[in-house]
């Protein structure tokens, strides 16, 4: 199945009525938190990685920061950042620092919103692989 737009996939999962739509910019971590009136850690910052020639995503708590030796461990392989890009097929893992919280914030389809969801619901809708320990404590 094939979506236009974030609204319309998370509506399909029944998450429509948790998108957010803010006056203000959310493109970053330290945006986002503002707009949203909660703490940094509390938005989900997607990071992209290169893993074996293809893309993966990490999802993470917003201040999170990759621990390489911990990335290997988890991949078998040097943690390889790319630009930032979601498509079909892409691998999506959740960093366990999500965990800390009952609900986080991932960004919404645009740089105007976000989406209010448990980390149980996260991993339900992003259709993750699994959740990994690749970030710093």
């Amino acid at each position: 199945m094939s979506f236009d737009n974030a609204h319309d996939y998370l509506a399909s999962h029944g998450y429509g009525d948790r998108i957010i739509v803010l006056e203000a910019a959310s493109g970053t971590v330290a945006e986002a938190a503002q707009a949203l009136g909660t703490q940094p850690e509390r938005i989900a910052k997607s990071l992209s990685f290169l893993l074996d020639g293809q893309p993966i995503i990490i999802v993470t708590k917003g201040t999170a920061r990759v621990d390489n030796r911990k990335y290997k461990a988890t991949f078998h392989s040097k943690a390889s950042m790319i630009p930032f890009g979601i498509k079909d097929g892409v691998r999506v893992y959740l960093d366990r620092s999500l965990r800390e919280f009952d609900t986080v914030y991932p960004a919404g389809g645009d740089d105007h919103s976000a989406v209010k969801l448990t980390p149980d619901e996260l991993y339900d809708v992003s259709g993750a692989d699994d959740w990994v320990d690749v970030c710093k404590q």
